[in-house]
């Protein structure tokens, strides 16, 4: 039913569609990803691993600012699994001209501008605070959340550390668990602004260094993340969540699997998106609200 085929014939001077979109997949891809064949124009990134994607969106800008091109992918700093779609590249005409695709090789760099980082082996301890758990006036309830969250991570939990409202015993649950090999330690309770919520003290008490009390994410506003001078992580996690589907901790968590550093930027930058409006679509991975 076309009025009108077109016909090229190549020469020097520019690209099919196919051959450009290879030029954009390697711009992009490194370690533990896989592409598609082209189809239609365009290539895809596939995951090899589980893991921590990440983009280097300050090069990905450049590079779709260029006419004629461009390069989508899932947001940085993304828990990911085998098989997950990271990124596709096309062009957006039939031919485009050689000279367009070295402005992106140039713009770009020349490292890739994204990363899949997988998730380490860790062991972690659970230290969980307050005298109403401690003397058996209400059940635990943060227990049972945080070891499936862990174990979504295939974490080995080395075991759970019930405390009273003594900070000398809540820094001392903590160092035992760090003597024991755990990779990072997540203490529940006492995370408020009552006088006897002391598990913030506790944790400063050990020697580890606070990179924030406090992120502006909901829920999870009073998440506290400190780091040992060897670098491990210790986590205050707020009572939202118990109940919470998904909270700050499931956006710190893949990256302490991935070895990424957590830092007070970091921390400040999840403000954009952080509000949770239990929508199908937000940036909280795996999302158990909405649809």
């Amino acid at each position: 039913g076309k009025d009108h085929i077109y016909v090229w014939e190549k020469d020097d001077t520019k690209y099919h569609e196919d051959e450009a979109a290879d030029i954009l997949r390697g711009i992009c891809q490194n370690e533990y990803m896989r592409a598609t064949d082209p189809k239609e124009g365009k290539i895809e990134l596939i995951a090899e691993s589980d893991g921590l994607f990440q983009v280097d969106e300050e090069r990905l800008l450049k590079v779709n600012s260029l006419p004629e091109m461009m390069i989508a992918t899932r947001r940085t700093n993304f828990p990911v699994k085998k098989g997950d779609k990271l990124a596709g590249t096309r062009v957006i005409p039939l031919v485009i001209e050689k000279e367009k695709m070295e402005e992106a090789k140039k713009a770009a760099g020349s490292e890739p501008l994204l990363k899949l980082l997988p998730y380490k082996n860790k062991k972690a301890g659970i230290v969980t605070t307050g005298n109403e758990v401690f003397y058996g006036r209400i059940e635990d309830k943060f227990g049972p959340v945080i070891r499936e969250k862990l174990q979504e991570f295939g974490v080995e939990v080395l075991g759970q550390k019930i405390i009273g409202d003594n900070p000398d015993k809540i820094t001392e649950a903590i160092q035992e668990w760090l003597d024991q090999g755990a990779d990072f330690v997540v203490c529940t309770g006492g995370m408020s602004v009552d006088p006897d919520d002391t598990t913030p003290s506790a944790i400063k008490q050990t020697g580890a260094e606070v990179v924030s009390y406090g992120a502006p994410v909901l829920p999870g506003a009073m998440f506290l993340l400190a780091y040992t001078k060897d670098g491990k992580p210790i986590m205050g996690l707020p009572g939202c969540v118990m109940y919470a589907k998904r909270t700050i901790f499931d956006l710190v968590l893949p990256r302490v699997m991935a070895d990424v550093p957590v830092t007070k930027a970091d921390l400040a930058k999840m403000g954009a998106g952080g509000l949770c409006l239990n929508c199908p679509t937000c940036i909280f991975p795996n999302c158990g609200f909405g649809k």
